[in-house]
């Protein structure tokens, strides 16, 4: 009779406990919701997180408030994230530098696929091969043919270290047998923006933010970096036609929180993700710009994340790039 006292008392305690856990999820959020961007104002990454905001405030009525933290390829966005509590109201959007900065960085303070969980993918999106209109090439193979003939000479400027925007350069210097050089800046405007002042050669440069300069004259867009053509330059023809066979590259973008956040909170979040990204008003919205909706359960984008991390490796180690 005493076991079963005590032990109804401790059931009853537990399911209390556990009541109020789940009561305490089921009001997610409660406050704010902090969105890092490891970019700076204007970049892709940190358009997509204001709209998403946008939505946020919509259903949840807590304002979204982007945090940007444009330095270090995005490492140190990612221990904000990490070291913030682990509740749900600290997220971080990420694009394809996330998974790169793994192999990149020789001592991160985390590990890229142990310490976050995925929320969703949220875009993919193709980047554009930018040059300036008085820098001579008009194609592709015109282009590598240039940076051929000037070793040692020609730069690339990128959205930042480990950023997406690197790595797609890289890539392509592989692929077309050059060495163009690297220069980094704070975000994928900026890095657009030096080569329409001509301090960069070329810039391969997310659509969302290259398509206004393309439009105005600014810049030369000479191919897409996706496996199909966009349908906002359908005479724009991929690397893979341009000259680069079988040169495909995705600049992606997701949603990301700590690994310790409690699953029921990571499944209300991806759960009004999927939501915001199937809504006819915000598929329009991201299509006209250029970036094609990617949502995915939280397990789909963690998986997506380590074979990406796998995919880049050997591009990042080929190229030589390196942070200590």
């Amino acid at each position: 009779m005493f076991k079963i006292k005590y032990l109804n008392i401790f059931v009853g305690a537990a399911l209390a406990m556990g009541y109020g856990v789940a009561q305490a999820q089921e009001k997610f959020p409660t406050k704010n919701i902090r969105m890092l961007v490891p970019f700076a104002p204007g970049s892709q990454t940190d358009i997509l997180a204001r709209w998403i905001g946008e939505e946020f405030l919509k259903t949840w009525n807590q304002q979204t408030v982007v945090d940007n933290r444009p330095s270090a390829g995005g490492t140190i966005a990612s221990q904000v994230v990490l070291e913030a509590n682990p509740d749900g109201h600290t997220m971080m959007m990420v694009s394809t530098g996330h998974a790169g900065n793994a192999t990149l960085y020789s001592k991160l303070p985390y590990d890229t696929i142990r310490d976050f969980a995925g929320v969703s993918q949220v875009a993919s999106v193709p980047n554009l091969l930018i040059v300036s209109p008085t820098l001579g090439p008009k194609s592709v193979k015109e282009l590598i043919a240039y940076i051929r003939s000037k070793p040692g000479a020609i730069n690339f400027s990128s959205a930042g270290i480990g950023s997406g925007t690197q790595i797609n350069g890289e890539m392509f210097n592989l692929a077309a047998g050059v060495k163009a050089t690297h220069v980094p800046y704070k975000g994928a405007p900026d890095a657009l923006n030096n080569v329409v002042s001509g301090s960069v050669q070329f810039n391969f440069a997310p659509i969302l933010v290259a398509m206004g300069q393309v439009k105005a004259g600014r810049v030369l867009a000479l191919a897409v970096s996706t496996a199909n053509r966009s349908p906002l330059f359908p005479n724009l023809p991929t690397l893979a036609e341009a000259g680069l066979p079988g040169f495909e590259y995705d600049q992606w973008y997701g949603l990301l929180v700590s690994a310790k956040t409690p699953r029921p909170v990571v499944t209300a979040v991806n759960k009004e993700i999927v939501r915001i990204l199937s809504a006819p008003e915000m598929k329009e919205r991201m299509l006209t710009q250029g970036a094609l909706p990617k949502p995915t359960t939280p397990q789909q984008f963690d998986e997506f994340i380590r074979a990406e991390v796998k995919k880049f490796a050997p591009v990042i180690i080929a190229s030589g790039a390196k942070v200590n």
